[in-house]
């Protein structure tokens, strides 16, 4: 059985959600370059793309996505944890999505300004702000019958993190927001690798 963590603030109200990653990134060190590790996220009708980023193909995002039933225009959400490129190149894809940031939601023509801390896309989805790779970071935690998991970009960019992040320009942050994270979730999915616990193993 498993035993959610939470804060008070970061709780979730329902647990109703399910993922699947839809192709697992690396970086220069672990890959022949850098790819994102890109999500689906489902919530009742909400239809969520994490961080549709740089891969060596369109179809390492298109193909598991058709493998579930699924086209571009079936995507309702999409959420971006930052705005480096690695993390954001392939957004066009999903033309009739809402994309979500750190301070806004962009559809069409329409920009709506909206803090994402405590931003909730479905009962089961929520965003937080987990700065330190960057100013705008934030993370979509799921909540799901086997715990909550937190879609955290490049807060780690691997599991085994880089402890450091050389591109942090503030490291103290970094590690608050990692411990956030840690108290929230149950499970990881860095930026550029796959899945791992949250627990006391995690670089923080």
């Amino acid at each position: 059985m498993t035993t959610t963590k939470h804060t008070a603030g970061d709780a979730l109200l329902a647990r109703t959600a399910t993922y699947t990653i839809l192709t697992t990134g690396y970086t220069l060190s672990t890959g022949p370059g850098v790819a994102a590790t890109v999500s689906y996220v489902r919530d009742g009708d909400r239809h969520v793309i994490v961080d549709p980023g740089m891969v060596a193909g369109r179809d390492r995002i298109l193909g598991p996505l058709a493998a579930l039933g699924l086209g571009p225009d079936d995507i309702t959400d999409v959420v971006l944890s930052h705005h480096h490129p690695d993390n954001t190149m392939n957004v066009g894809l999903f033309g009739r999505a809402r994309v979500h940031d750190h301070k806004a939601i962009y559809e069409a023509d329409q920009w709506t300004d909206r803090d994402a801390e405590g931003h909730e896309l479905a009962p089961s989805l929520r965003l937080i702000r987990t700065p330190g790779h960057s100013p705008e970071d934030i993370t979509l935690l799921a909540g799901t019958g086997e715990g909550v998991v937190a879609f955290v970009g490049d807060l780690w960019w691997r599991p085994n993190g880089p402890v450091e992040d050389p591109v942090s320009p503030d490291q103290a942050l970094l590690r608050s927001s990692r411990l956030r994270v840690l108290a929230a979730a149950d499970v990881i999915v860095p930026g550029h690798g796959p899945a791992f616990p949250a627990d006391d193993t995690a670089p923080h």
